[in-house]
């Protein structure tokens, strides 16, 4: 179900509102911003620590890298902004970032952070929708977090494509920038380098809407051993990029169907694939389609229906807390505080 160009229109317009509201609220746009955590002599790298958040957690490897605030939230925390020098795709690209208040509190100093990279619709370039306040993704998982229906999500926001020509299905297409490579190792190596993760898959997500939400069903499903879940909102289903011409047998590589048929016949691992889709838009047969023929054995699917929503970046966050985060949340690895 290809409806990407509604969502150009919508990135177009979320960038331009992205851009006027941060240039009215942001004094210190520009200025620079570190994510260190609170001070503790086992919140360095290599430091050895013992129990259960030092068990499970993975201290930032290094090197770090230098951030600028893209905007600060109400609640004083900030989104930063980077570039990435993929080491593995050869891409580069930005990369924006925002960590919740949670994660500088030293009652989890010692403690990883469950890591969400959020994807937009449209062509995601040279900004990620995401970034911006006005769609208040950030200040949303901020309340939720507070009152119980989110885990503190780190939230993670790299550019989609290396261009606005084309999509890329974040795959390494033959002959073109390596787009999966990108997405799903040399941006999760970013966070590990700079954050304090999780070592498991349970504390590894994506979210997306559109063309993006595409892109994190299928990096989920291709690597279950990497990746616990997805929140796809309004998704395609299928790869459908034109630069898959004349490259079948990869193409297929990349189809979320081919590959959830294959975790299902593996009988693992476990993945949790929340989809969400307004009621007002043309794609909910094929998407309860997919549901249906895959979402079997240990492709756990849970799907919510916004009433009156339409195909939009605005009509998906809200709609969150109303299932979806939730279920993700509980399915996955939560910080771990002091003793």
């Amino acid at each position: 179900m290809n409806r990407r160009p509604t969502t150009l229109a919508l990135a177009t317009a979320t960038a331009l509102a992205s851009t006027l509201l941060l240039s009215a609220c942001s004094s210190d746009k520009g200025d620079p911003v570190t994510f260190d955590g609170p001070k503790s002599s086992q919140a360095t790298p290599g430091a050895k620590g013992k129990g259960a958040a030092a068990d499970k957690t993975l201290l930032p490897t290094g090197p770090k890298s230098a951030f600028t605030t893209e905007s600060t939230l109400e609640d004083g925390t900030k989104i930063g902004v980077t570039t990435l020098k993929g080491k593995k795709s050869g891409f580069t690209g930005k990369v924006w970032v925002w960590a919740p208040k949670q994660y500088f509190d030293p009652k989890y100093a010692k403690s990883g952070f469950p890591v969400l990279i959020a994807l937009p619709g449209g062509n995601g370039y040279p900004n990620n929708y995401w970034m911006g306040t006005d769609l208040k993704l950030e200040s949303s998982i901020a309340k939720w977090s507070r009152e119980g229906k989110s885990l503190p999500f780190v939230v993670v926001m790299p550019v989609l494509n290396p261009d606005a020509k084309n999509y890329y299905d974040g795959s390494d297409i033959p002959g073109q920038p390596r787009m999966g490579t990108w997405m799903t190792e040399d941006v999760p190596d970013f966070v590990k380098a700079n954050f304090r993760t999780f070592k498991s898959r349970d504390g590894w997500a994506f979210m997306g809407s559109s063309s993006g939400g595409f892109v994190g069903l299928k990096s989920v499903l291709k690597h279950p051993e990497k990746f616990r879940a997805v929140i796809a909102s309004g998704p395609d289903t299928v790869p459908d990029s034109p630069l898959w011409a004349g490259h079948e047998k990869e193409r297929r590589a990349n189809d979320p169907g081919r590959l959830a048929r294959r975790l299902v016949e593996r009988k693992g691992p476990e993945v949790d694939l929340a989809f969400q889709i307004g009621s007002g838009e043309s794609g909910q047969a094929s998407l309860r389609s997919f549901i249906k023929t895959y979402g079997k054995g240990p492709v756990k699917t849970r799907l919510n229906v916004i009433r009156g929503g339409e195909h939009n970046a605005r009509t998906y966050v809200p709609a969150m807390a109303d299932g979806p985060i939730q279920w993700i949340s509980e399915h996955m690895q939560a910080p771990i505080p002091d003793a």
